[in-house]
């Protein structure tokens, strides 16, 4: 067989519905690539790009000769709906390039999969359709998608196979871009020619109950995996995407994605199983969290091992602000000691403890500019002990090996020595690597508490000092909290679990 062509693109973004809409210049922020830089970033050491398109493209590398057609790459930051302008812009652009660059034998696509537009609640599925549009029905359309893709009957149609994370914290996206280039020379070989059964189920659970360390999704994500390995070669591929809530889109809900080798009916099979194994198992989607006071007093208390807290309302790997300023007020007020928090993305704050440098007090002022409803300002006298004005590479867990553009960044002690010391950054990622610390000389390890703005993945990039029983959910405010009841949904297809007592399931009657 000849060097196959592949064209390779993608646009990621998670929508919260709720946060301020993403522009072109969060895109530009984060990740932007077009033409040879896409090939170039993900063949390069290290890299903004997703881990997913460099393990593709070097999976790829690995398996022989192949021409690469790369068109555009670009990811945000989770925040709210894109804006539609914007977004078509883009994808006009993906097709333009490929049009110019002629017949192509297949197409990756890197996205994310729970993206929300100003102007429709499925540009994922509006994505694929257009290359599907462009390439023809013959050529393999492979998409790699996040744990909390909503996922639309379009996504599924438009696309051959689409292969979601096993990981949450999400920590394999390399392996699934190695197994999308796998799955990619499989299919052009004639040894696959993909059938998918895809189900939606009226479960929409909080992403705190999304984990695949432990836990229903855990259990039902390993069902599938041993389910593919039993049914001897018949399945290539099971994917089970948890959804993610805060898209409040009718694509909403819990969806069961398999891929028959060669045949429906298998995978159409797999998937009713796993579809009543999850609707059996619904009421462990329930989580309880951790009240702000029971946190505070825990913080105070001289007695227990070092504990971290999620600060889950404000998350900025779901679209939260990381602004909020409700647990470290709480902190302050009680007086906590041998505290770190972090990360508090206020540029403006960052700035001006740069400019009075190290060793200066200065009257902190916290959101000046409030982003978001949730964006309380918090004025407080504080100390800067550390300033960085250089990206880091992280080292752990989702940041692993990527270049965190985060600066300038300063570390700032309130309380006196021993106090609390938070980071406050200029660019809103979630602290899921303890390099948020570390590359401002702060211990993680030395810590009594530890809090971050994260939800989930900042287990998987400090579990060398927190197994999961010294991890603390803080049930606080903001636009990410997991308590579901709380927010006023307007798109997801009711009723739905846990939401509504009177939602039932059916399997489809195909």
């Amino acid at each position: 067989m000849k060097a196959p062509r592949i064209a390779l693109c993608g646009i990621s973004l998670e929508s919260n519905a709720f946060s301020p809409v993403t522009t072109e210049e969060d895109f530009r922020g984060l990740c932007y690539v077009e033409g040879d830089d896409v090939v170039a970033e993900s063949r390069a050491e290290v890299s903004v790009v997703s881990r997913e398109m460099v393990g593709f493209v070097q999976a790829m590398d690995c398996m022989g000769d192949w021409t690469p057609v790369p068109l555009v790459l670009t990811a945000s930051h989770p925040w709210g709906p894109v804006d539609q302008a914007f977004l078509e812009r883009v994808v006009d652009d993906i097709i333009k390039r490929l049009q110019a660059a002629g017949p192509v034998d297949g197409v990756y696509v890197a996205n994310h999969g729970a993206m929300v537009a100003t102007g429709t609640t499925d540009p994922d599925g509006y994505i694929y359709q257009r290359l599907r549009d462009e390439v023809g029905p013959d050529v393999p359309i492979i998409g790699t998608l996040d744990l909390h893709a909503n996922c639309s009957d379009r996504m599924v149609e438009a696309t051959t196979l689409l292969v979601g994370y096993l990981t949450n914290p999400h920590v394999d996206m390399l392996e699934r871009g190695e197994e999308s280039a796998l799955s990619m020379r499989t299919i052009l070989n004639g040894k696959a020619t993909p059938h998918t059964a895809f189900i939606r189920m009226p479960i929409v659970a909080a992403s705190v109950s999304l984990l695949t360390h432990q836990g229903p999704y855990a259990d039902l994500i390993d069902y599938g995996q041993r389910r593919k390995r039993e049914m001897a070669g018949a399945i290539l591929n099971v994917t089970i995407l948890g959804g993610f809530a805060f898209s409040d889109t009718p694509e909403n809900g819990l969806a069961i994605v398999v891929t028959g080798r060669h045949e429906l009916e298998s995978a159409r099979a797999l998937a009713v199983e796993i579809a009543r194994r999850a609707w059996d198992d619904r009421e462990r989607f329930r989580k309880t969290l951790t009240t702000l006071e029971s946190a505070v007093a825990t913080a105070l208390s001289g007695s227990g091992r070092p504990l971290i807290y999620s600060d889950a309302g404000d998350n900025p790997g779901g679209g939260g602000g990381g602004d909020t300023t409700e647990l470290l007020s709480a902190l302050i007020a009680a007086g906590a000691r041998n505290v770190l928090y972090g990360s508090f993305y206020d540029a403006e704050l960052a700035v001006q403890a740069e400019q009075a440098g190290v060793g200066a007090t200065i009257k902190a002022r916290f959101n000046r500019t409030q982003a978001t409803s949730f964006s309380t300002p918090l004025e407080v006298e504080a100390r800067v002990v550390a300033v960085s004005t250089e990206p880091f590479v992280g080292r752990r867990g989702i940041y692993a090996g990527r270049l965190v553009l985060s600066h300038p960044s300063v570390a700032l002690e309130i309380g006196g020595e021993g106090g609390i010391t938070v980071v406050v950054i200029s660019n809103r990622y979630q602290c899921a690597d303890p390099m948020f610390f570390e590359h401002l000389g702060l211990d993680v390890g030395a810590a009594k508490t530890v809090c971050v703005k994260s939800r989930g993945h900042f287990r998987a990039g400090f579990d060398l000092w927190f197994e999961p029983e010294r991890v603390v959910e803080v049930d606080t405010v903001g636009l990410t909290s997991p308590v579901l009841e709380r927010l006023p949904w307007k798109g997801l297809p009711r009723p739905v679990f846990p939401l509504d007592a009177d939602a039932v399931w059916a399997p489809p009657n195909w």
